[in-house]
């Protein structure tokens, strides 16, 4: 038996025990099972951890616990409007949920961000439960439970609350700082690129889920009202290569008026251009981090532009920039171990103003730059579907050397991501299913038609799931 089998069987062994149950059926896994530390909220299913973990399970054929945790975080939601401005928005998932016991037996117990880091609302997590629902459908042909009518009510109040009046001229989503897998403050307040592409991913995905009928009909509408301007806005103006890079440049502020190049009033002169002109590859391009008012964040955040790739917001050229990018600056991106949340870190008096001098997120540490193992399943996906399967070899050979050695750390700290996290959990969840999904997508790429999109035509015709 090879090494990496023997490291697969391991790690699928620690995952299975890693499940918690609820009503004793499985509903979930905790986020790490570290015994050196305290738990702290470690021991909570989190939405966003659990779904490469969901995936895992999916490909083994494991589909309760994929569903009873679709059902019980569907229960979760908040289904009504609060009176009271500190409560929870209606629509609302929760970012983890734990079960609890008391004398009256067993419940589960949500928290929406009122117990996290920053008292952040996780505006990811219903985005995220979309992804996997979809996911679950087609790898189970489960249509009765998505056109349930708590699935179908669940999924327009997540579009409501994605789709509501705001305090916004962009199509883009609008959220705070920390609001997504980066949850702690990292300059992201605005329209990150995290949150746009799973956005995007949750109208597409939306448009499946929903019956035809006249109780979704302006949900329906909404979401392909939607769909189109944010393609053409994420594709136009978040889209940077040197070709961009050059018009950027040039750009002129203070312009006034619909039709002006510099729509955004970009200051040339606050974007890194000898950096940026040397680090760029002739043949690259990505989706920068942020953009707004005079806002042009130029930092490469992996989860966004991996995402777009999967999901069909890149065109088939620029997913194949991206690459190259990753492929040609594999040292800044992966190094040691894949790969980096997001790159260039922060430093000095950007890193004091950005993330309030937050010590776990000091240059190339934590979400400062630092190495994710779990998004190793994000690029071999992302490889596999746009014929690079190479890079996903490489990335996987690369992380087995370290991950079970170094007993499956959160993450890595250091330039090169040669350091275990400072403050990293052991025997993390998504480490373990992060590196099992890869190599399943590595070994049966078919199974990647369960979470992937064609790139965004808006000639497309309308998807039905029922035919897929």
């Amino acid at each position: 038996m090879d090494q990496m089998t023997i490291l697969r069987e391991k790690a699928w062994d620690i995952l299975k025990e890693t499940m918690i149950h609820f009503g004793q059926e499985p509903v979930g896994t905790v986020a790490a099972l570290d015994p050196h530390v305290n738990a702290l909220n470690y021991d909570q299913c989190f939405i966003r951890d659990f779904i490469s973990a969901a995936l895992v399970f999916l490909a083994k054929g494991e589909t309760t616990i994929v569903y009873n945790f679709l059902l019980q975080t569907l229960r979760l939601q908040i289904k009504e409007t609060q009176l009271d401005f500190l409560e929870p928005g209606r629509g609302l998932m929760p970012a983890s949920f734990k079960v609890v016991y008391n004398e009256n037996g067993e419940r589960l117990q949500a928290d929406f961000g009122d117990h996290a880091i920053g008292r952040v609302t996780p505006v990811d997590s219903c985005l995220w439960w979309v992804f996997l629902l979809r996911a679950y459908v087609r790898a189970t042909g489960d249509l009765g439970f998505c056109h349930t009518p708590e699935c179908q009510k669940g999924l327009r109040l997540i579009m409501e609350l994605c789709l509501s009046a705001r305090f916004d001229m962009y199509p883009t989503l609008l959220v705070p700082d920390g609001a997504c897998m980066i949850d702690r403050r990292m300059g992201i307040n605005g329209h990150p690129l995290e949150i746009q592409s799973l956005f995007y991913m949750a109208l597409r995905a939306t448009q499946e889920l929903l019956i035809r009928n006249n109780e979704n009909a302006k949900t329906l509408k909404a979401v392909k009202n939607r769909i189109n301007p944010l393609v053409s806005h994420l594709r136009q103006h978040y889209w940077l290569d040197l070709d961009r890079l050059n018009i950027i440049y040039r750009y002129k502020g203070e312009e006034y008026g619909e039709n002006v190049l510099n729509q955004f009033n970009i200051y040339p002169e606050s974007v890194p251009y000898s950096q940026l002109s040397d680090w760029l590859p002739q043949e690259g391009g990505y989706f920068v981090g942020n953009l707004g008012p005079s806002q042009l964040d130029c930092r490469f955040f992996s989860m966004g532009n991996l995402m777009a790739m999967i999901t069909g917001l890149s065109t088939r050229d620029q997913a194949q920039k991206i690459l190259n990018v990753i492929e040609i600056k594999w040292s800044d991106l992966v190094g040691y171990m894949p790969m980096k949340i997001c790159f260039p870190a922060l430093k000095g008096r950007d890193w004091e103003v950005l993330t309030g001098c937050d010590p776990k997120n000091r240059p190339w540490s934590y979400h400062n730059g630092g190495n994710w193992p779990v998004l190793m399943w994000l690029l071999v996906a992302s490889a596999q579907l746009h014929q690079r399967s190479g890079i996903g070899q490489w990335a996987l050979e690369t992380a087995a050397q370290r991950l079970g050695k170094d007993e499956w750390p959160e993450y890595y700290d250091g330039k090169n991501g040669r350091l275990i996290g400072k403050e990293a959990r052991k025997f993390q969840g998504w480490t373990l299913s992060g590196f099992l999904l890869a190599l399943e997508y590595q070994d049966r790429p078919e199974i990647l038609d369960w979470i992937s999109f064609e790139p965004w035509d808006s000639d497309l015709p309308e998807p039905d799931l029922e035919s897929v």
